[in-house]
């Protein structure tokens, strides 16, 4: 990062079709630069998503951005994760609605646990930089912004084994979890906590700073097939490629959700709020996650924390839509545009 001001961004994606959208807003935005991908299961199984991602990141121009392959099933799963009927209907078998990309994976993926694990201490320390493929990146806990838009399995991992993490890593803008809404997978839980309780419950307690943006604020921004047209009428691949793969995904919100007239932009915004977090308003919390029974899942405050006077967790309640949807239009469309020569 020497000689610049942006500041390193890793993101951490279940790469389905909002996670490719995020991919497309932080590539487009000039204040960070991103410098790894971990990739988790959720709207895919792991290798897929590290397989999007790979295809995504050639097809835009970004080759060589490192990909790593984090956890494949939740803290207390027997089994890797497989997404279920309903997941793979919303963003079709592959995760990318059903937009099939040739892939050149041109290194093989490095254990995303460990990368964050070599983040919590001075990467000269060489215990700790040999758990690093070679070419890792030398981002510092405190410098970098981390960004997931999957279940918190592999950032929960990596506290459990490192638990200085909490203290070296700036606050963790994480898409996930509903305070002041419904769920959409139960009553009560969001996706991406209900794939992993256990997981996000240990990011939670253990005192890291987070930002929550969770169903409150996705379901306020909504993209709409104008937007999608606009991608296609750019000509590019990758323009045409967006377009579909997003009326694809309009296509499941226009069955399940009628009322809303697009598609949620779920893990853009966090991303961006990453970035700029003026985007949302944000109610101090301290937060855990229910584990047992019918309201497993649920994002809630943790009764025994409630009245502590240090709140470890800004849960975005409010957004500016109209900033934040003029912010997404011109970022993701100047990727689309104009993909860098590869």
């Amino acid at each position: 990062m020497s000689g610049t001001s942006r500041r390193p961004l890793v993101l951490d994606l279940d790469t389905g079709i909002d996670d490719a959208l995020a991919l497309a807003y932080a590539l487009g935005s000039p204040e960070v630069e991103l410098v790894a991908v971990i990739c988790s299961y959720g709207n895919v199984a792991v290798d897929t998503a590290v397989r999007n991602t790979h295809a995504l990141l050639e097809l835009l121009g970004y080759p060589d951005i490192p990909v790593y392959r984090g956890a494949d099933r939740a803290l207390s799963a027997s089994a890797a994760f497989e997404p279920p009927e309903g997941v793979a209907r919303i963003h079709g078998a592959n995760g990318l609605g059903g937009q099939h990309l040739g892939c050149m994976c041109r290194r093989a993926p490095g254990d995303g646990v460990d990368f964050l694990v070599g983040k919590s201490r001075p990467l000269h320390e060489g215990k700790y930089r040999a758990h690093l493929p070679a070419g890792t990146p030398l981002v510092y806990g405190s410098s970098f912004y981390y960004v997931p838009t999957g279940p918190l399995t592999n950032l929960a991992s990596a506290l459990v084994r490192a638990p200085e993490l909490a203290r070296t890593l700036s606050r963790v803008t994480f898409m996930g979890g509903a305070l002041t809404v419904p769920g959409n997978v139960t009553p009560c839980a969001e996706a991406n906590v209900h794939n992993d309780p256990e997981a996000a419950d240990v990011v939670l307690r253990l005192g890291l700073p987070t930002r929550m943006i969770g169903l409150d604020v996705t379901h306020q921004v909504v993209l709409t097939r104008e937007d999608t047209a606009r991608w296609r009428a750019l000509g590019t691949s990758a323009g045409v490629l967006f377009a579909d793969m997003t009326d694809h995904y309009i296509d499941i919100y226009e069955q399940n959700n009628p009322h809303m007239g697009g598609c949620a932009l779920h893990d853009p915004l966090a991303v961006a709020a990453a970035i700029d977090p003026s985007l949302v308003g944000c109610l101090g919390a301290n937060l855990c996650v229910d584990l047992e029974g019918p309201t497993r899942g649920r994002t809630v405050c943790d009764p025994e924390r409630l009245c502590d006077a240090q709140k470890t967790c800004e849960v975005a309640v409010t957004v500016d839509a109209p900033r934040f949807l003029a912010e997404f239009r011109k970022r993701v469309g100047r990727v689309l545009g104009a993909p860098r020569a590869r």
